[in-house]
């Protein structure tokens, strides 16, 4: 019982109605079968109630002062709503020129009155089953879009994200004057570890390494992307210089602790960070792209796997931070 009327509590029903009599018919239908309803007495005050919330089923009554049921059925639709709106006109008119006139205003359906409270209730269902099925087909999507974007093994994005989305936030940095630093790092002799663990752990280690990032960068701020292999990219927006050496270090310092358990084996790692930053006033010029910064933090990723690896290479700002733990 209780998962019906949670079920039914994510339908809540807006009713426009004008006649007293009629109201408190729906009302006492629809309260009755557990609905959470919002009643108003004209076409005005509807909108005025649907802006404020957003309600997936509407019942209208066609005659009412003002705003009518058809303007009021026109008015929801030029909207932009977050999802399907399913709208019962309610008239005592049956013509069949009424009905196709009511329908082709945007109503969904119509009752005529005075109406049978069962074909109501019946009439919602069959909206919410095409609300339902909406609302499915955008999880669907929803779900085919993140897939698409993210990489399997690790739940980081990939490489095709970081290729649409760098762009925006060097364009954002550029149009506000803000600062957005990368990170670009590797771990240190990957290749040995799959070679003497197996695939499998190389798979754990590069789970676990993702996991380290994530703890230690900001949640809905900071993004991170599988470059390729055993690289990855940190993208750390409002950043300055100074800001992505301490998070670079940071990671670098927890990752070298870290002890990864693997088929009752303890594998330990290390890894290696080349930072760049661009901030308008005062490192790059309009000019800069996404391939320029990624290529400049590449350029400092390789400087510090060839001076011995465990380590934070950037622009010199502060020799503190080109830390070698070894």
């Amino acid at each position: 019982m209780d998962n019906i009327k949670g079920d039914i509590e994510k339908f809540p029903v807006l009713i426009a109605e004008d006649n007293i009599v009629s109201l408190k018919i729906l009302e006492k239908t629809l309260f009755k079968a557990g609905y959470e309803v919002v009643s108003v007495k004209n076409g005005q005050r509807a909108i005025e109630e649907f802006d404020k919330r957003f309600y997936p089923i509407v019942i209208a009554d066609w005659m009412m002062p003002g705003i009518d049921g058809l303007e009021l059925c026109r008015l929801i639709r030029n909207k932009k709503t977050s999802g399907y709106v399913y709208i019962i006109i309610l008239t005592a008119k049956d013509s069949r020129d009424d009905i196709v006139c009511g329908l082709n205003s945007g109503a969904d359906d119509y009752l005529t009155k005075p109406f049978n409270s069962a074909e109501l209730l019946a009439r919602i269902n069959t909206g919410k089953r095409i609300i339902e099925l909406e609302r499915s087909l955008i999880k669907a999507g929803e779900e085919i879009k993140k897939l698409s974007i993210t990489d399997m093994l690790t739940g980081s994005y990939n490489r095709t994200f970081i290729s649409l989305k760098l762009p925006k936030e060097i364009k954002r940095t550029k149009r506000y004057d803000r600062n957005l630093s990368l990170i670009f790092c590797d771990i240190d002799y990957f290749k040995k570890i799959n070679d003497k663990y197996g695939h499998y752990a190389g798979d754990m280690v590069l789970k676990e390494f993702v996991s380290c990032i994530k703890s230690i960068t900001r949640n809905d701020i900071d993004w991170i992307g599988r470059y390729g292999g055993e690289e990855f990219l940190i993208v750390l927006p409002e950043t300055d210089l100074e800001g992505a050496y301490i998070v670079a270090d940071k990671i670098r310092d927890a990752v070298s602790h870290m002890i990864i358990r693997v088929d009752k084996q303890n594998i330990k790692i290390t890894a290696s960070f080349g930072v760049a930053c661009y901030r308008k006033s005062y490192s790059y010029d309009e000019k800069i792209s996404a391939e320029n910064l990624i290529s400049e933090a590449d350029k400092f990723l390789y400087q510090a796997k060839k001076d011995g690896r465990n380590m934070v290479k950037g622009p010199e700002i502060c020799n503190f931070f080109e830390v070698n733990a070894k």
